[in-house]
């Protein structure tokens, strides 16, 4: 890499992470481009070079943040060995919530931003190379090494990451229901029943 291109990915970069810490801080709508840009050091013709406003900035932030989120999952999936198709998902979903449980601004950054528009969009299609493609991901895991065939499997995970979003964020911020680690095992076993509903046959 260039000191041109070095340059310009550290001036993103940069953005990326000035807008989130203000983003979490004040939130999206109370957040102007000029704020962003003079905390973040860098000229407003240059933030119009890799975003179109502060809302597409903030869609490739969450683009950015849920990639490095289950680009650690999926490494840290690698490390482990024996684990059948559904303990894969468990632990990859595991991971994912405990990441978040270290960093709630992450946590309500994303829980108060995303949608499943947003999510698809940001697990196939990455923003850089650093970040995974969830699209080949989902079809390795649920479609090629998945030991049945399912019925409708993006429903299937639409449903997974709905339920997964909407529970852990009042109990990992709020204790609500009950603390996370209480709620893990009706989540898990939720999940497991998600998955089941969905299998049609096992593969031959």
């Amino acid at each position: 890499m260039g000191k041109l291109d070095t340059n310009k990915r550290l001036k993103r970069e940069s953005l990326l992470k000035t807008a989130f810490s203000i983003f979490t801080d004040k939130g999206v709508s109370k957040t102007s481009i000029s704020e962003i840009v003079e905390k973040a050091g860098v000229a407003k013709g240059t933030f119009y070079l890799y975003f179109k406003d502060k809302y597409d900035l903030k869609n490739k932030l969450i683009s950015h943040q849920s990639s490095l989120i289950f680009k650690n999952a999926i490494e840290a999936l690698n490390n482990k060995e024996g684990l059948d198709f559904d303990d894969r998902i468990i632990f990859i979903i595991d991971n994912i919530i405990n990441q978040l449980y270290k960093d709630p601004n992450l946590l309500s950054f994303i829980s108060k931003n995303l949608s499943w528009g947003i999510f698809k969009h940001a697990v196939t299609s990455p923003e850089n190379d650093e970040d995974i493609n969830f699209k080949i991901v989902y079809e390795k895991m649920l479609i090629e090494e998945a030991p049945v065939i399912f019925d409708n499997p993006e429903v299937m995970l639409f449903m997974i990451v709905e339920l997964v979003s909407s529970t852990i964020y009042s109990s990992i911020l709020y204790q609500e229901p009950v603390e996370l680690e209480k709620l893990k095992p009706y989540l898990y076993r939720t999940i497991r029943m998600i998955i089941k509903s969905h299998e049609i046959e096992p593969k031959e």
